[in-house]
């Protein structure tokens, strides 16, 4: 790779990192070429010809957000046991990750979803797509955990995952609008008892 390209691809990475903080303090539609140009003291069309449309940063900003997340919360996870020493690892990384994010760091999954949720377009369905993802990835965390004998053979997955969500949502909303600092340990507690009750 030779320098310019380089430095291109280090520029790039930037504007879409900026993109992305700016997306975690006041949402997606606030990111615009302009106001991404003038934190990082470049020129509107520097932006541009390195992260295309506003649109196309804001996928960027969307993909990079699952990408974090993932190495946050999913690829350490991997390397637990198979069932639910990794659920468990999985759930609490991602308390873990609200715990310690500071009061303008929004999650864009949730916080996107509610931005997105009555408008239709492609911003939307690659929010959906990651989303579902994730959910994925939770899913089969959950049959692998039945299927190890951790937990009860009629266990409903999709149930299970949906419970799980709404506890982090919660958490959210008692940690980011709350700000209550003790929040984290309730929500530990809670995913204590949740998990008793699905216990083989």
């Amino acid at each position: 790779m030779d320098a310019r390209t380089q430095k291109s691809e280090l520029t790039r990475a930037a504007i879409v990192g900026a993109a992305l903080d700016m997306a975690s303090a006041q949402g997606l539609e606030s990111i615009t070429l302009q106001a991404v140009a003038d934190r990082l003291a470049l020129s509107k069309s520097g932006v541009f010809s390195r992260a295309g449309s506003r649109e196309a940063l804001q996928k960027a900003v969307i993909e990079e957000f699952g990408r974090r997340f993932l190495a946050d919360v999913f690829v350490p996870a991997m390397q637990r046991a198979r069932g639910l020493p990794r659920l468990d690892d999985i759930v609490e990384r991602w308390i873990g990750r609200i715990g310690h994010a500071a009061a303008n760091e929004a999650c864009i999954f949730s916080a996107g979803a509610f931005e997105l949720d009555d408008r239709d377009g492609p911003l939307r369905d690659l929010l959906h797509g990651e989303v579902t993802r994730w959910r994925g990835v939770l899913r089969r965390t959950v049959l692998q955990s039945v299927e190890a004998g951790h937990l009860k053979p009629d266990t409903d997955a999709d149930l299970l995952v949906a419970e799980i969500y709404a506890l982090i949502l919660g958490l959210m909303h008692d940690t980011r609008f709350l700000r209550d600092p003790r929040a984290p340990e309730r929500a530990r507690a809670s995913w204590r008892r949740l998990r008793s009750s699905y216990l083989a």
